[in-house]
Order: C-alpha cells, then structure tokens, then sequence
C-alpha cells in the first residue's frame, strides 16, 4: 500500500506541473490586451510601460511563467487586474462557494443516481428498469442552464418559494436562510451526476448479478440482504470513481449554473475575469480548479484502494 501510494505521488508531481503549463500557455494565447480594462483610452505610452512592468507583462514568456510558479508554491498569485486585491483571497473564497455547492450536489447526484442505478439493476428488462433508465438519459441530455431559468421561473417567480440566485449575506452559516440559496443550482448541477452515476450503476449491478460467485451464494442459501451488500462492496469502488470525478467536473464546470443563479463562486469569477481580460485573476482560477482535480483523482484513487486492495496489487 506505501508503494502504490508513493508512485501515485509521483505519477502526480509531473501532472501538476503540466496542468500549470497548459493553464498559463492557453491563457497568454488568448488575443486582447490583459491591461485594456484598467487603462484610460487616453492613456500614454509611459503609463501602459509603467503598467505592464508592475504586473509582469513586458517580460518573456518564460521569465512570466516561471515567476509565476514560483510565486503560486508560496501562495501568491498575484494581484487582479480589475480590482487590485490578491488574488488568492478572491479564489478562495470563490472555490468555498464553489466546494459546498458542489459537494450538495454531488451528494444528491450520488443518492438519487445509485437508487434509481440500484433499482434498475436489480429489475432490468422491466418497466422499473425502463423508467429508470429514461430518468437517467433525460438527466444527462437536458441542458443544465435551461434547466435553472426553468426552475427559477417555477419556484422563484411563479410559486416564490426559493430565491431566485445569490447566497444570502457575505458570512456564511449553514442556517436555513443561507441553505435555501443553494437548493435550486445545486438540484440543477445534480441532474448529470445523477444521470451518469445511475447507467453507470445500473451496468454494474447487472453484470455483477449475472456473474457465477452470486449462484454460489444463492445455492449457499445467503438471504437476499447478504447478496445485496456483495453486489454494494464490489460496485462501490467503480462508482466512488464516477463520483469523485463528477465531483471535478462540477468544480470547474459550473460557470454557466453559477452565472444563471450569481452564485459567487469560481464559474461566477471566471465569467467575470474573461470578460475583464483579468489574466492573473484567470490563471490562479484556473491553476486552483485544476490542482483541485488532480488532488482529488489521487484521493478517489486512494479511497478506491483501501476498497478494494486488488487494486494495488494490480
């Protein structure tokens, strides 16, 4: 087990640094000046140097890259562009946000996705299986953001029972006056979880039914109670899999859920630093969004093992 995990640390070590590289070249790469929303049109020649010399932009690439890592192992990302302030404050606040919404929402995904998933396994070829299953296409198909303005338009406008978006006041508490907040986007981010964890789900416990150790244990005469924890302890790492992934996914891919509601979160401040053209805004987003996946595949991978020890040996 200390082997396995000392070479996953090492297999991360050079996926860290690659993730870094490819998040600072796409962004340089984009066209526009990163500088156009702080400087006046009027602006001369000696204020544009004296700015691009504070921020780090008359440099080379290579000299802007690496003070930029060297900086980020300390903590600093430097400072926005748009509003002056560090940037590491603005992220981690943001990704906090970002982190409960997608953790309630993954947790909703996970649930209704391995129950419906669970059923459908059990039942397959009959009209629960069926039902099941369009459940979890419909939820991997139908457009996340148009589901949110429909459900804002249901229970916001019409019915007035959620808030429309927004996360109530800048301290947070998990009270019911911030929680009612987060119940419209994160039902809205679950919908693809769920959709993915169930046909996942679902394949499994078929295949794991249909194989020759669950009639040895049926001909054993173990109750139908035994033979489903067999089924849930062979399943279990395959769809911890699925969902620590799609717990990345919705960390990075919630900008257009946290634009609809204005969840101030890490899609919110995305939005807002490609719109300002806020480079160094953009590249610690992302490199944190990034780093946060990296680290959390290498926990599910962890997590996985303590499962499921074949793994390991494998």
């Amino acid at each position: 087990m200390t082997g396995f995990l000392l070479r996953r640390l090492l297999y991360t070590l050079p996926i860290m640094v690659g993730v870094a590289l490819v998040c600072f070249t796409l962004v340089h790469l984009a066209p526009g000046d990163p500088l156009v929303s702080v400087l006046p049109p009027d602006a001369s020649v000696e204020l544009q140097e004296r700015l691009r010399e504070i921020y780090g932009f008359n440099r080379s690439y290579p000299e802007q890259f690496g003070t930029w890592v060297w900086r980020a192992l300390q903590g600093d990302l430097g400072m926005s562009i748009a509003s002056g302030r560090p940037v590491a404050d603005e992220v981690m606040r943001a990704v906090g946000n970002t982190l409960r919404l997608a953790v309630l929402a993954t947790l909703i995904g996970f649930i209704l996705g391995s129950l419906f998933g669970f059923v459908a396994g059990y039942f397959r070829n009959s009209w629960v299986d069926k039902a099941a299953s369009l459940t979890s296409v419909l939820g991997v198909s139908v457009p996340h953001y148009w589901l949110g303005m429909v459900l804002v338009i249901v229970f916001s406008v019409l019915l007035n029972w959620m808030p429309p978006g927004g996360a109530g006041s800048t301290d947070w508490a998990w009270d019911w006056e911030h929680v009612r907040h987060m119940v419209l986007p994160a039902v809205t981010m679950s919908v693809i979880p769920m959709g993915i964890i169930a046909r996942t789900v679902r394949a499994l416990v078929a295949e794991i039914l249909a194989q020759e150790f669950i009639v040895g244990l049926r001909a054993k005469g173990l109750t139908d109670v035994g033979i489903f924890l067999h089924v849930v302890k062979n399943a279990a790492p395959t769809a911890l899999a699925v969902m620590g992934l799609q717990l990345g996914y919705l960390l990075g891919g919630s900008i257009l859920i946290e634009t609809v509601f204005s969840w101030p979160g890490t899609g919110f401040l995305l939005n807002s630093a490609i719109f300002q053209r806020d480079l160094p805004l953009l590249q610690g987003t992302i490199l944190v969004l990034a780093m946060f996946f990296v680290v959390l595949n290498l926990l599910v991978d962890v997590v996985q093992t303590l499962l499921d020890p074949r793994i390991a040996r494998a």
